[in-house]
């Protein structure tokens, strides 16, 4: 088949579990034969010469598509217009080779398109007329639409996302506007040709809130590429980036890593892990997002009056830099309040290293018998869990026995698999 996917999430420079889904989605896709066309919504404009159109989306990609800059605004009127009365047409951008292309982009796409401003002209359009934004995408059998959207392509099967109903479930952590995302999502429910999300628990979610036909949402997990990725990495390169890069040992820190944000549950777990008495130091990897502010102010006062680093946050960290940590940590914590799937918890497990996770939402079905689990509202069972876990030794060495296991379930090629077979349902 054709395919199209959509680069919302997986242009993002910084990258987030959804742009890890959808350059997942698109290798497994590609894996299977199928041709791949990368469909972006960058805010530069189009040019007759080709090379500088592949010169913007490649200057485009260093920034944060999902922002509505001012000019995206003050183009409203012709784009939004054009969005809601008639198709928008995708420009062809050539990889020429010519101009080296960021990460971000190497999605080992057949072609690459874009449509200025789509995803902030569609979001307008739709919350101003509720009507989804139409692209013209010549021969396209399938799109994959890896986030609530308001974009199809007429002629081809729309197939869209769902990873979680989190905005509706706890409206408090997200800054969504609830009206306008719960109508979003209504009307993908109502009117996608499919709906694909990540775990049993987000597939109830949707069938339960949305009011979506159980035989129209399909549950195909998530994969994550951190043990293939890490293969050619030896204990005594991961000991040495560690000491580098922390000046402690290996399996002499804890670790959490994610965006920091309401429902990661942060507070609780500093509070907590302060609480437990370890000596062992917590590492905190994650940059700011919505709704940050207290935690980041707690994390400042906490570096201010820790005199012995048993907190250290260090912000955003490349991917290769991130998995050596995950690699070398005594053990992940992870006491999210809610998640549609929870790919720290994968990429821990698949790098050996022991979890403790939350007992709610997906997390109990991705992480099975491996972690140690917890109220994610209840300090003292976070505190306590973290005390066990560092006194004994041989619980870590069988939670990361068990991880391991567990994490086969989510490997690429069980992923493509199961992607496989739902592509034979569309057929």
């Amino acid at each position: 088949m054709k395919i199209a996917i959509d680069a919302f999430n997986i242009s993002l420079a910084h990258g987030t579990g959804v742009a890890t889904y959808g350059r997942t989605l698109a290798s497994a896709a590609h894996g299977l034969g199928h041709e791949i066309n990368a469909l972006f919504g960058s805010h530069a404009g189009h040019s007759k010469i080709p090379l500088l159109n592949e010169i913007a989306l490649a200057e485009a990609a260093s920034l944060d598509t999902k922002r509505v800059t001012l000019q995206a605004k003050m183009g409203f009127g012709a784009r939004a217009a054009s969005g809601v009365f008639g198709p928008r047409d995708a420009l062809a951008i050539p990889v020429s080779g010519k101009v080296i292309l960021p990460a971000s982009l190497s999605l080992g796409a057949a072609r690459l398109w874009n449509v200025q401003s789509l995803y902030t002209s569609a979001n307008i359009a739709f919350r101003a007329a509720g009507s989804f934004t139409r692209v013209k995408l010549a021969e396209t059998d399938l799109v994959h639409w890896t986030y609530p959207l308001p974009v199809r392509i007429p002629g081809a099967q729309n197939v869209y996302t769902l990873h979680d109903l989190v905005p509706l479930r706890l409206p408090y952590t997200t800054a969504d506007v609830k009206r306008a995302y719960f109508k979003l999502c209504s009307k993908i429910a109502r009117d996608a040709d499919h709906i694909l999300t990540v775990s049993e628990c987000s597939r109830r979610d949707i069938i339960d809130i949305l009011g979506a036909a159980p035989d129209r949402v399909t549950n195909l997990y998530q994969s994550s590429d951190a043990a293939q990725y890490m293969t050619a990495v030896d204990e005594a390169a991961i000991a040495r980036h560690v000491e580098g890069l922390l000046n402690v040992g290996l399996r002499e820190y804890y670790l959490f890593f994610g965006a920091i944000e309401p429902k990661k549950n942060l507070a609780r777990l500093i509070e907590a892990y302060l609480g437990s008495g370890v000596q062992t130091p917590l590492v905190i990897v994650g940059s700011p997002g919505w709704g940050s502010e207290r935690d980041v102010a707690l994390l400042k006062s906490m570096s201010a009056l820790d005199t012995r680093q048993r907190i250290i946050w260090l912000g955003y960290l490349p991917r290769d830099m991130l998995y050596r940590l995950i690699a070398g940590a005594r053990a992940t914590l992870f006491p999210s309040l809610y998640e549609g799937f929870g790919l720290p918890l994968l990429e821990s497990m698949a790098l050996g290293t022991p979890v403790i996770t939350s007992n709610v939402s997906s997390l109990p079905e991705v992480g099975g018998d491996a972690p140690v689990y917890v109220d994610p509202y209840d300090v003292s069972s976070i505190a306590t869990a973290i005390t066990q876990v560092d006194a004994d030794a041989d619980l870590r060495a069988e939670m990361a026995r068990k991880g391991l296991i567990q994490a086969d379930n989510f490997r690429p090629a069980a992923y493509e698999k199961r992607l496989a077979k739902f592509y034979e349902t569309l057929r």
